[in-house]
This record gives C-alpha cells, structure tokens and sequence, in this order.
C-alpha cells in the first residue's frame, strides 16, 4: 500500500485526484489544501508520495517543497501548468528534491484528467520507489542560487577544438530525474569539448525551450533546444524539442538533428530509442558516446545496445545515484553498458572519450 498525499488547493482537483487513485487501488491517501497543510501532513502522515500543485494560497508549492526535504525527504510529484512560469518553477523543485513532474493539460487539469490519468498513476508508483535527493546542504539558498546563475551568464571565450562534428558523438537518454542529473553532468563537459552532444529528456513541449535556456546559463558548452533542423557543431548540447521525436540525418551533406512529429511506434518522446537508431544509420558507432541516465522504462535500451555491439561506448548511470534505475537496468541486463558508473563519476569518463 502507497501512501500518497495529494496536496491542491481546489477542492475538486483534489476529489477528482482521490477518486482516481481509489479507483485503481493500492493507495491510502490524504489531502492537503496548501503548502502549509503539506508541511503538516508530511511529518503527521509521513507519506511515501507527495503530489504537490505550484501555485496555492498561503504557501506556495516551492516554499513547501523547501521545508519538506529540509524536514522529512519524500518523493514529491510536482503539478505543473504548461507555462514557462510553470516550467521555471517546475526546474527550481526538481533542484529542491522533486522526483517528477506532470503538467496540466491547457492548463486545467480538472477539465482534463483524463488526459493524464494513466501518466501520472505511473509517474507516482515510480516516485514510490525513487531515490530521493532532495536533502541536506543543496537545499539551503538554493532558490537565490539559481536566481543569480540565471542572472550571470557563464563566459564563453574562443577555444580551439582538437575534432570535428564528423569525428565523434555523444547521445544521452533520460527520464524521471533527467533535468536535474543533466544539471549535475553538462557544466562538467569544457569549453573545448570536440564533439556534439544529443539529448532526448522525455518533457512536454512547453517545457523543453525553458529547460536549454536553463542550461544554456550554466555551461560552458551552448545549449539549444532542437526545435528546427541545425547542423550539428562541435561543443555544442542539442536538446531534442517536447512533443516531437528528434533524429540525426543528412541536410546538404552534414550531419543535422531534425525533429519531427511523435512517432506512434514507440511509448516515450522524445524517443532515445529512435535519436540512438537514427545515430546508427549516420555515424560510425566507434565514434560515438551513449550515455543512459535516470529513468522508468526502457527507451533506448535496444538501439544503445546495438551500439556498444558495433564498436561503441557506452555509459550506464548505476542504481546508487539514479532516480529511478529502469531506463540504466534494461540497458545492463541486455548487456549494453560499456561501463556502470554513478553520477559523479559520468562527466569525467565522458571527457576521457573525448580525449580531454
């Protein structure tokens, strides 16, 4: 039995809620009607599962995110609407501790539960299960923290790389956890890293341009979120867009990340399955870095699999430090990983590859 806080301050978001988990059973669940109450409950109730909406009266989702992993860690699942203040403070709680997301549709999730009814069922029987890093010294003045790396952009200055696109690749597959584990890992690759970098986060659409620019302010690399066809460059991170699959191919005889619309044929967008495939089709494997990182599922397990198979390197983030060690496990047990390492470790292997 999971026990599951649903915290919202609408009344009929929090019977609608109820009622759908009741309706699938496994769960004892309470409510809370502001971040205040969470607080509350969190300590009363200490439940394994906290649903959390962002904006409320009294105290705002943040301000209790804050106190709960300060207090009592626990999985939290924030509730986000699809806005880029939605998706600004969706990033900051998953920086606080939150273990996933899942967003409004149109911006009201009482009109259209439905809609995420099976999405977030998952997401919370997962987060049951999921590492929680929430605690401790990266609480503390971490909101100023990310205030002012937004506000301060990091220097780029000229560098000469020792490759070219054409030389080598690296490929990463994430899910629940990603934004922040990619956080943790990308402002460790330098300014003179020789190669492109290709990321599929499974996110929705509204939030993918939010989280480059994020990114963008604390790399030394450039960031961009893939949402045209671009020419593939050299030091340069490529996050592919939500809501549409991204895949490598050939415009006017240069490797180009292009996007394209969700592909019915896999479970999860933007598909590591179907980025690692494209990559084989267009690069030789031996040149290439697969990178699978915290996730549930499976996306990218095969294709990152078959690269290691034809000459390729491939990392697996290890269960000590995953969020949720699914996507990392399928890819070991079809023995795909090149090589098993926690996240600290994950940048610094990467760079080696790179011959930096």
């Amino acid at each position: 039995m999971i026990k599951l806080l649903i915290v919202d301050d609408s009344a009929l978001m929090r019977r609608q809620l109820t009622g759908m988990f009741q309706e699938v059973g496994g769960f004892e669940i309470r409510q809370a009607r502001n971040g205040k109450e969470a607080v509350e409950e969190n300590r009363n109730f200490q439940p394994d599962v906290v649903t959390l909406d962002v904006n409320m009266p009294e105290m705002d989702g943040i301000t209790a995110l804050s106190l709960i992993m300060a207090e009592r860690p626990v999985a939290v699942v924030m509730v986000s609407s699809l806005t880029e203040h939605g998706a600004l403070a969706t990033f900051e709680a998953l920086n606080l501790g939150a273990v996933d997301y899942i967003a409004k549709p149109d911006g009201t999730i009482s009109l259209s539960i439905g809609q995420i009814k099976d999405e977030l069922i998952a997401k919370v029987r997962a987060a049951a299960s999921a590492r929680i890093k929430g605690a401790g010294s990266r609480v503390k003045g971490l909101a100023q923290r990310l205030r002012e790396e937004r506000e301060k952009p990091v220097p780029r200055p000229a560098v000469i790389r020792r490759g070219v696109a054409g030389e080598g690749l690296v490929v990463i597959g994430v899910s629940t956890g990603g934004p922040r584990t990619l956080e943790d890992i990308l402002p460790l690759l330098p300014a003179d890293f020789p190669w492109p970098v290709l990321v599929a986060q499974h996110m929705p659409a509204a939030f993918t341009r939010s989280f480059a620019e994020r990114l963008n302010a604390i790399c030394p690399l450039s960031v961009v979120e893939a949402a045209a066809p671009l020419p593939v460059s050299p030091g340069t991170i490529y996050i592919a867009k939500g809501g549409a699959d991204m895949v490598l191919g050939q415009r006017a005889g240069k490797l180009t990340v292009i996007p394209k619309p969700e592909s019915r044929d896999f479970l999860w967008h933007p598909s590591v399955e179907l980025l690692g495939r494209s990559v084989l089709e267009h690069c030789d494997p031996a040149r290439v870095v697969a990178v699978m990182l915290t996730g549930m599922g499976y996306d990218g397990a095969d294709a990152f699999t078959e690269i290691k198979k034809r000459g390729g390197r491939t990392i697996a983030e290890s269960k000590a430090t995953a969020v949720v060690f699914g996507m990392p496990a399928e890819l070991i047990d079809r023995g795909g990983a090149s090589v098993v390492l926690p996240l600290e470790k994950i940048a610094n292997q990467i760079n080696r590859w790179a011959g930096i």
